[in-house]
């Protein structure tokens, strides 16, 4: 049985843990919620939550079938957050007077304030993460390069 500290062979080098780029999107990812627990909890929100939240103040109104395809989230998932929500006070869910098969999604105005009291949590991650904004938005065009060719390839 060799050693823990017996060099790979060239071609197991694939396989060193360092060398994923799943394991490295999965622990930034890690990272990166951990940052934003303490910034969210101070608002009352789960990170699942605050990109409700994202979505709903960039368009208000959408439907859980929009809303769960910005989100890349399947209704299964969605609804029972939708729910947690509007029991919170921060949506409302009502179902569209022209097709009563859709549900759409609004703001409350406690789900609307709550985005003057979320305005400062962007400068707070881009301080956290010691990198240049021109940097951030590289990077994150780039990750979300790599999510579309990820879902293309799965389709």
């Amino acid at each position: 049985m060799p050693s823990q500290h017996t060099a790979l062979p060239a071609n197991d080098a694939m396989l060193r843990l360092d060398n994923q780029l799943c394991f490295a999107l999965y622990s930034a990812s890690l990272a990166m919620t951990k940052l934003y627990k303490p910034l969210l909890d101070a608002l009352q929100l789960t990170y699942p939550q605050y990109l409700v939240m994202l979505v709903l103040w960039e368009t208000d109104g959408l439907t859980v079938s929009a809303l769960g395809e910005r989100l890349f989230l399947d209704s299964g998932t969605l609804t029972p957050l939708l729910k947690r929500m509007e029991t919170a006070g921060l949506l409302q869910r009502q179902r569209s007077a022209e097709d009563e098969r859709r549900v759409e999604v609004f703001l409350s105005p406690a789900g609307l304030a709550l985005k003057s009291k979320a305005l400062g949590i962007p400068a707070c991650v881009v301080a956290a993460s010691e990198c240049p904004v021109p940097e951030l938005m590289s990077l994150t065009s780039q990750i979300q390069t790599l999510r579309n060719r990820l879902v293309a390839g799965q389709a």
